[in-house]
C-alpha cells in the first residue's frame, strides 16, 4: 500500500508539474521525461572540473563519504544540504553552514535566492546587541530553518514559494535554491575578524566574513548535484539582494545557464569613489569600513576576483559593477528595485556614520535627513540604469511594510508606480520574460501611497518584525 502511495502521488506531481505554466519553457521537460524523473532523477551534467578546483575562490567539494542530505527524488520539499569545512563554508560565529534546495521533476531551470538580513562590522552588530541594526542569524542556520515555524525565510517572497496566495511568477515552477545570510557581509567579505567587546565585559568575537567562500561551496554542490540550469534567476532582497549583484558574474560562468536574469531588490551598491566626498556621495563612509572590515581589498581578495570576471569593473568605485555587469553580459536581463523612502538599508547607510543624523532631536528630523543622503544615491544610480538598455531600474515610494525596504517580501502589490501606471509585477515579468529594454520607471511623489486603505496584513507582519 505504500508503494502504491508513492506511486499515485508521483503521477499526481508529475500531472500537475506538466500542467504548469500554461506553455512550456525553455529548460521545461516533456510530460513523458517528468515521469521518468521521478523514477530516475536527472544527474549532473556540469560537474565541477579539476581547473576549477584550484585558483582563486575554487570550487570545492564535499570530501567523499561526507552525508550532506540531499535526497534526490525528494521532490517539493525543502532539503537541508550540509557543507563540511573542507568546501571553505562556514557561518559567522565559526558554525557549519548549509542551505536549501526544493526540487521539482519537471524543468532544469533553477532559481537561487540569498536571503537578506542587514550586515555587521563591529562587537554590537555582530553578536545581535539589542538596539542596533546588526545582521541575521548571528548563532548560525538551524536544520529545519526552512520550516513554516520560520515563515521569515519559508514564505518570505513569492519567489520561493510554490503556491503563493498573492502573486504568480513563473520561477514558483522552478527548482528552488535558498542561500541563508549567516556572515554579515552581503555574501561579498573573506576576513576572519576579531571584534572586542567595548564594555569590556566578555571576550573578543572572532567573526568570519565569509561570504565570498559560502557562495562559491553552494556552487561547487549545485555543478556536481543538479542538471545545468537551461534558465537561471539570481535574485534576493537587502543583504540578498546586494549578494546577488556581487556574486553574479561567477555564479553565470560556473552554472552556465542558457539565459540569465538578475534581480536585485532593494540591495543597492552606491557610487562611492575612493577619495570622494561624502556631500556628493553618501555612502563612501560605510563603502571606506566594509571594504576594510570584510576584506574586500586584500590581495587576491574579493574586489579583485570581481575586477577578474568583469573587465569594465572599477575597483576604486564598485558601483561601477552595474555598468561591467550590462557589458559583460549584454544578453541577459537584470533588474534593480527599492523604494525612495526605505528606512532600513539607507539606516545602515548613514545612520552610524553622520552625527547630525545619529543624534537628531526627533525621529522626523531624524528620517529627513537619511531621505536627503538617500535621495542622492537613488537618483545617481537611477541615472546610470537608465543608460542601460538590459538593466532596468524600478524606484516606487513607499510601502507601509518593513520601513518600505523590499518590494519583493511578502507579495508584490503595493508597489506600483502610480505616475506611470506600473506595477511591480509588470518589471518583474519584464526583466524575466520581456524583450527589447527593460522596463524604468520612478515614482515622483509618495502622497498616493500614503493614502491607500490600511492593510492588516502589512501591519501584522510589522509587529512579528
Amino acid at each position: 500500500m505504500h508503494t502504491l502511495n508513492v506511486f499515485v502521488g508521483a503521477f499526481g506531481l508529475a500531472v500537475a508539474a506538466s500542467a504548469t505554466p500554461a506553455r512550456a519553457e525553455p529548460g521545461d521537460y516533456t510530460f513523458w521525461q517528468t515521469l521518468a524523473n521521478l523514477v530516475s532523477p536527472p544527474r549532473a551534467d556540469n560537474p565541477v572540473t579539476a581547473a576549477q578546483r584550484s585558483g582563486q575562490y575554487p570550487l570545492l567539494s564535499n570530501p567523499a563519504g561526507f552525508g550532506d542530505g540531499f535526497r534526490p527524488g525528494a521532490y517539493g520539499e525543502w532539503q537541508t544540504i550540509r557543507l563540511a569545512p573542507q568546501t571553505g563554508a562556514v557561518c559567522g560565529n565559526g558554525s557549519p553552514y548549509k542551505f536549501f534546495v526544493n526540487r521539482v521533476a519537471n524543468t532544469r531551470n533553477t532559481i537561487v535566492y540569498m536571503e537578506g538580513g542587514g550586515a555587521c562590522w563591529d562587537y554590537p552588530s555582530c553578536t545581535g546587541q539589542t538596539g542596533v541594526r546588526g545582521a541575521r542569524n548571528p548563532n548560525g542556520i538551524p536544520d529545519d530553518y526552512m520550516g513554516l515555524l520560520n515563515p521569515g525565510a519559508s514564505l518570505v517572497s513569492p519567489f520561493v514559494t510554490r503556491v503563493s496566495p498573492f502573486d504568480a511568477v513563473k520561477t514558483q515552477n522552478w527548482n528552488m535554491i535558498y542561500v541563508p545570510y549567516c556572515t554579515g557581509d552581503i555574501y561579498s567579505g573573506d576576513k576572519v575578524a576579531i571584534y572586542p567587546d567595548p564594555t569590556g565585559a566578555n571576550p573578543p568575537l572572532v567573526w568570519h566574513h565569509n561570504g565570498v567562500r559560502n557562495v562559491r561551496a553552494v556552487v561547487s554542490w549545485l555543478k556536481d548535484n543538479l542538471p545545468r540550469p537551461t534558465q537561471m534567476l539570481s535574485t534576493g532582497c537587502s543583504a540578498g539582494g546586494a549578494g546577488s549583484l556581487t556574486s553574479y558574474a561567477a555564479l553565470r560562468r560556473d552554472l552556465a545557464p542558457d539565459r540569465g536574469f538578475l534581480l536585485d531588490d532593494s540591495g543597492p551598491v552606491f557610487s562611492a569613489p575612493t577619495g570622494a566626498s561624502p556631500a556628493q556621495y553618501p555612502s563612501v563612509p560605510l563603502t571606506v569600513l566594509i571594504r576594510s572590515a570584510w576584506g574586500l581589498d586584500a590581495a587576491g581578495g574579493p574586489v579583485s576576483y570581481l575586477a577578474a570576471n568583469l573587465p569594465l569593473l572599477s575597483t576604486t568605485n564598485l558601483g561601477s559593477l552595474y555598468a561591467a555587469l550590462s557589458a559583460k553580459f549584454p544578453n541577459d536581463r537584470f533588474g534593480h528595485t527599492h523604494f525612495w523612502k526605505d528606512l532600513n538599508f539607507s539606516g545602515y547607510s548613514y545612520e552610524r556614520f553622520y552625527p547630525d543624523i545619529g543624534n537628531a532631536p526627533d525621529q522626523a528630523t531624524k528620517e529627513a535627513l537619511v531621505h536627503a543622503k538617500w535621495d542622492i544615491d537613488t537618483g545617481r544610480l537611477r541615472t546610470t540604469l537608465n543608460g542601460l538598455a538590459n538593466f532596468g531600474g524600478y524606484f516606487p515610494q513607499f510601502r507601509a511594510l518593513n520601513e518600505s525596504h523590499c518590494t519583493t517580501i511578502v507579495d508584490l502589490k503595493n508597489g506600483d508606480v502610480q505616475d506611470r501606471g506600473f506595477e511591480l509585477k509588470q518589471f518583474v515579468d519584464s526583466v524575466l520574460d520581456g524583450s527589447g529594454a527593460v522596463i524604468d520607471a520612478s515614482e515622483a511623489s509618495d502622497a498616493a501611497d500614503r493614502a491607500k486603505p490600511f492593510n492588516l496584513l502589512y501591519w501584522t507582519i510589522d509587529q512579528l518584525l
